[in-house]
């Protein structure tokens, strides 16, 4: 299992448009991707599972990316977590 953390940058916190990009990127792997808020979780691959999480700048959450390509999932979800959020 991989995972990171990330406090959230954006002004509006994770709105439509960065939640679609993260869902949209995270349907290409195969892994399972979650996405966690204090004790809440939420399903990266499904765009009710991100917003449902009402998360705002200065939120921290934590990732988590497990399966047969946790790595290059890992990798790539960070990165667009640091380009978009």
């Amino acid at each position: 299992m991989k995972e990171f953390k990330y406090v959230i940058q954006d002004e509006q916190g994770i709105h439509a448009r960065p939640a679609g990009i993260l869902v949209k990127a995270a349907g290409t792997f195969k892994s399972d991707i979650y996405i966690h808020k204090d004790k809440k979780q939420g399903d990266l691959k499904r765009i009710f599972g991100v917003m449902g999480l009402c998360i705002k700048k200065g939120d921290e959450i934590r990732v988590t990316v497990e399966g047969e390509d946790e790595a290059e999932a890992a990798e790539k979800i960070e990165m667009l977590f640091k380009e978009n959020l």
